[in-house]
């Protein structure tokens, strides 16, 4: 039984995810969300629509080292997973805090929020379950990334837009970089990736968006259950082609 592992679930991407994966009851999947006062009323909603037994929710907020480090020894514990480990760790919660702001009106506060959840969180994440040996050893780890953080296609966008977001999301194409060499010497057969998941409507995306969550959520399911050692450190389109840095 494949184990999957999902931030920021309580609506939008997240909670499409969910839907998608808790539909095959052979997938154990653990839905994160932020904290036990988050609104989790759709995702519950979700997973006992499913009916699948295998998925649960637990808490994880990105932006707390804390809050990772007592998830991974939480899920650690967790009857349903026996002695089983996480096969894929799908990187979905981030911030896009007032997206007027452009590179000449940057508020501190609000970068350095984007980039602890959108950089630091699945950086932390990903070392927590790494620590704990809670990571198979063919993992794949999935960047839920977007074409604003590419630097090729932000040039293509006049004016440009969300330049906090955008900003975090560069950092975090980085991180991905960064990772898909450095988990080798732990786990020589995971491979981490990133997904530009297109403009999906959200909350986050706005009503006028191109894409339905259920259609960007699908493709990108496919690209993650087709990874190959090959596609380490790759950066997709849901559609499946690459995307340039």
């Amino acid at each position: 039984m494949p184990v999957y592992v999902v931030t920021g679930t309580n609506r939008g991407i997240g909670l499409e995810f969910i839907r998608q994966l808790s539909q095959d009851h052979a997938n154990i999947v653990v839905a994160c969300v932020r904290s036990p006062t988050s609104d989790v009323g759709n995702l519950q909603s979700v997973i006992e629509e499913s009916k699948n037994h295998n998925a649960i929710i637990l808490d994880c907020d990105i932006s707390s080292a804390e809050s990772i480090n007592r998830f991974a020894e939480t899920l650690g514990k967790q009857r349903i997973l026996a002695d089983q480990k996480v096969d894929f760790l799908i990187h979905n919660a981030a911030l896009n805090l007032k997206p007027e702001m452009n590179s000449l009106n940057l508020e501190p506060d609000l970068v350095h929020q984007m980039v602890i959840a959108n950089v630091l969180g699945p950086a932390l994440l990903t070392s927590a379950l790494l620590t704990a040996t809670l990571l198979s050893p063919k993992v794949r780890i999935f960047h839920i990334s977007s074409g604003l953080g590419s630097m090729a296609v932000s040039l293509d966008h006049k004016p440009r837009q969300s330049a906090g977001y955008s900003i975090s999301k560069a950092a975090l194409n980085m991180l991905a970089v960064h990772q898909a060499e450095d988990i080798k010497s732990h786990l020589p057969g995971a491979v981490v990736a990133l997904v530009d998941p297109g403009w999906v409507k959200t909350d986050m995306g706005g009503k006028n968006a191109i894409y339905e969550p259920s259609e960007s959520v699908g493709n990108m399911l496919k690209i993650l259950h087709d990874l190959e050692e090959s596609n380490n450190g790759e950066y997709f389109h849901h559609s499946g082609r690459n995307v340039p840095w």
